[in-house]
Order: C-alpha cells, then structure tokens, then sequence
C-alpha cells in the first residue's frame, strides 16, 4: 500500500485526537493523558510531525520523529486510525514511517517505546526489524505503566 506524509496541520490533530480505540488499547486515546494531549495539540510542537495518509486520501495514521542531541538516534512515535488497527496493516505502516524516516532524518538507529501489554505492536516492530531492548516505567494516562524500549539499525 502507498503512502502519503504531510505535516500535521491542525484539521489532522483535531481528527487524530478524536481517535478512540477498544479496550485494552484506549490507553492510547490521545485524552488519557492531559500532558500528552497538550504536547500534541501545541502549534509550536508540530515540527517533525506527519499525518499518514492512503492511497485514497484517507488520514489512516500519523508518525512523529525526534532526531535528539546526538544526530544518531532518532525517537519514533506513531499511531494507526482505529479502523486500521489488528487488520495486518501494521508491518507496511510501519516499513513506510521507517523508510519516510530514512529519507528525511537518515538515522544510524531508530527507536521507539511500547507500552509492554501491546504484544500486537511489538509483534509488528519486531517484524520490522526492531530488537528488544530494556522495560522501564513511566508515568503517563494518570498511573505509572512498564514499557519496553526497542531499537532498530538502519538496514533499510
């Protein structure tokens, strides 16, 4: 499947944090967490952030991308259109944020965090090349919650 980036405007974040997905995965409904919300709908935070869309133009996700200080990693964050989720698009969403990534940022490794429950995402990352690497806890949607951080080479 082709896809399509373009910077966020405000009529994607308007749509995406309308977004809600079942049980167990509305953990990941943008209003879960207040700070992350706010980070996401700030105009002055939209730099490095894209809308995903189809071949028929349809917003089927988004991706943001944070190179950090170092210039060689680059931090992933991404989320499909609830309608798309556990269809077995993942991989080729995927595949197409790297290879976007790739060609704008140019990253010797990539990474990405997972909340450890999502065994449905990891299982698409892992696909894709990701490599398990360490869980930690953090504090978000108002409780602390263990995630897993996993990196990728650039093999693309």
């Amino acid at each position: 499947m082709e896809y399509e980036f373009s910077p966020l405007s405000a009529d994607d974040v308007d749509a995406i944090v309308s977004w809600h997905y079942d049980p167990p995965y509305d953990f990941y409904d943008m209003e879960s967490d207040p700070e992350d919300l706010a980070l996401f709908t700030n105009p002055e935070n939209r730099d490095d952030k894209y809308a995903v869309f189809d071949s028929a133009g349809d917003r089927v996700g988004f991706f943001s991308f944070d190179m950090g200080d170092d210039g060689d990693i680059l931090e992933i964050g991404l989320g499909m259109h609830p309608t798309s989720t556990g269809k077995g698009r993942g991989k080729a969403f995927a595949e197409a944020g790297m290879e976007f990534a790739a060609e704008t940022y140019g990253p010797e490794i990539y990474s990405l965090a997972v909340a450890t429950f999502n065994d449905r995402a990891i299982s698409v990352y892992e696909d894709v090349g990701f490599e398990r690497q360490e869980t930690f806890m953090q504090e978000t949607n108002g409780g602390e919650y263990e995630f897993l951080r996993m990196t990728c080479s650039d093999s693309l």
